[in-house]
């Protein structure tokens, strides 16, 4: 099983790593990061580096794909090589997924017509232009399709569809390996949960998350 994670300039880490860290676990799963062009793909901060093992013409075909979002998602939304790839990967795929922003790259090829969906909650309402229902949902699995919201939802995402794909007890002892049991220090990791004045001061921050 190759499992197809795709990166570009700007994206977010938490976006890759935390999916990586519970699909790469799947038995006998080749995990790959592929960009339009192998080499290295910085961080929306700048300040980190992730290599691409392949481009993306080098992965034509994987089981899995993973779409991972952050500011770059913006300049990507034209971008016709990746958009083709999308479809062609989609088309036989077994899992297309998404983290974050990512989701309206998987829009925006037309991938996600009709479906229920999600994506970062600064992002969530465009998704409706590309004809998708947004849901303000943490993942969100529509058939093939698996989307996750903002950032660290990820790591829920890839949990939930290990579980799919090597078995419920697989997944739990990933879960108790990695041990994923958190317990953050503020319930603040939803805009309904916020106070009001954090929440418009990310949301003036933050535009550049949407397109």
């Amino acid at each position: 099983m190759q499992i197809a994670i795709v990166v570009y300039d700007r994206f977010t880490a938490l976006d890759v790593v935390g999916p990586y860290e519970m699909l790469s676990r799947a038995p006998g799963a080749e995990t790959v990061f592929v960009a339009r062009e192998a080499g290295p793909v910085r961080t929306e901060t700048g300040s980190l580096v992730l290599v691409a093992d392949k481009a993306l013409s080098e992965v034509p075909a994987p089981d899995v794909v993973v779409v991972s979002g952050g500011p770059g998602q913006s300049a990507m939304m034209d971008d016709a090589h990746l958009l083709d790839w999308l479809r062609a990967a989609d088309a036989t795929s077994t899992w297309t997924t998404s983290v974050c922003s990512g989701s309206l790259l998987l829009a925006a090829a037309g991938l996600l017509r009709g479906r229920r969906a999600t994506s970062h909650w600064l992002a969530l309402e465009r998704l409706a232009a590309f004809g998708a229902e947004p849901t303000g949902e943490r993942v969100v699995f529509d058939g093939k399709y698996v989307t996750a919201a903002g950032v660290s939802s990820g790591i829920d995402m890839g949990l939930a569809l290990l579980g799919r794909i090597a078995g419920d007890d697989h997944a739990r002892a990933v879960q108790l390996g990695t041990e994923y049991d958190p317990q953050p220090p503020y319930d603040a990791g939803a805009p309904h949960k916020a106070p009001r004045h954090v929440v418009e001061a990310l949301r003036k921050r933050s535009r550049f998350i949407l397109t």
